[in-house]
């Protein structure tokens, strides 16, 4: 058959709560961007007309019981099968504590698979198989890789797992395997999820974490969305990553050294926010800003840090207004006075 699209997308997190935001914080806005990044995702599956969504773990965030957070999931996967796309996921580690997932019926055309084996759905069609096993409990500590199946003869094999692989900083060990392992199952790709950022550990085969579809807090910062695949002539011809996130998380740095004053302190500050600003692309900032060197310049900022926060977000405001930028935390350090 001709070539055709697939995507792959992990940890959605929908309605993921928030903890520790500041007064003056567009909660509100925070607050909708998992389900908005949900929307950006069926809107890009619709465009490109994909055949097939697969998810890899974490739709949910934790045992959340708020049931209009799965009937949001189920209206948005119904609009993706009334234009016949099909969609298969796995529960991933905050999945299988969920009570809206062990419970809400999906609809026909998408499928969650089994907790207790490695299961294979076959699209003929499309000349597919794609094997992947459930999170039972939130912690899965075994290898799960050698309970998937052998690659079917005849067709383009892709594995669904959520896994931390070899292991991956603040994300907990679950699943663990190696990329040996999964390299020489003999699969074409490996769809990933649980690791909340972007990597692609192989491309022959293709091994790929898509990242989370919206960063969360200032510990998932830069572009996050998912993974688009092209398929062609029973192999992997392209993978390219597609940004879908609303609200982007940075980490702003501000070096101060050689500036004489606070004046010119917070003109190099204006020119860092203008400069994030645009590599946000129009989506709300949720910046964490930090200042160092110069104590000179960074005098009068630090006697009154909820000032200096203050002229900081007017600084940035000035750029593209009040919805364009949020100061999520300030950080001064001066650098050390030299030895005489």
């Amino acid at each position: 058959m001709d070539g055709y699209r697939i995507l792959h997308c992990a940890d959605l997190h929908l309605d993921s709560p928030l903890r520790g935001l500041e007064a003056d914080a567009p909660a509100a806005r925070i607050r909708a961007a998992t389900r908005e990044a949900l929307v950006n995702l069926v809107d890009l599956a619709l465009a490109e007309q994909v055949r097939l969504v697969l998810i890899a773990g974490d739709l949910y965030d934790g045992d959340w019981q708020d049931w209009r957070t799965g009937l949001f999931l189920t209206s948005q996967i119904e609009r993706l099968c009334r234009e016949g796309i099909r969609i298969v996921a796995i529960r991933g580690n905050h999945d299988a504590e969920s009570i809206i997932s062990r419970h809400l019926r999906w609809p026909q055309g998408a499928r969650i698979l089994a907790a207790d084996r490695a299961e294979t759905v076959v699209f003929d069609d499309l000349g597919l198989a794609v094997h992947g096993r459930s999170f039972a409990t939130r912690e899965m500590r075994e290898n799960p890789v050698p309970g998937y199946p052998a690659p079917l003869p005849g067709k383009l094999n892709i594995g669904l797992l959520h896994s931390s692989v070899t292991g991956r900083p603040d994300h907990a060990p679950y699943a663990p395997c190696s990329l040996e392992q999964l390299a020489g199952h003999g699969y074409a790709y490996w769809a990933l999820g649980h690791v909340h950022a972007r990597e692609t550990l192989c491309r022959d085969p293709w091994i790929v974490f898509p990242g989370n579809l919206q960063g969360r807090h200032v510990r998932e910062t830069g572009a996050k969305g998912a993974s688009l695949i092209t398929l062609r002539d029973g192999a992997v011809a392209e993978v390219t990553h597609r940004t879908l996130d609303v609200v982007r998380w940075a980490r702003i740095e501000i070096d101060l050294a050689g500036a004489a004053d606070e004046d010119a302190a917070l003109d190099r500050a204006r020119d860092a926010f203008a400069g994030a600003i645009d590599a946000a692309g129009g989506r709300l900032l949720a910046a964490r800003v930090h200042l160092h060197g110069a104590a000179q310049a960074l005098a009068g900022l630090i006697r009154d840090p909820a000032q200096t926060r203050a002229k900081l977000l007017r600084e940035a405001q000035s750029q593209g207004g009040p919805e364009t930028l949020w100061l999520e935390r300030v950080t001064i350090a001066p650098a050390p006075a030299r030895p005489a």
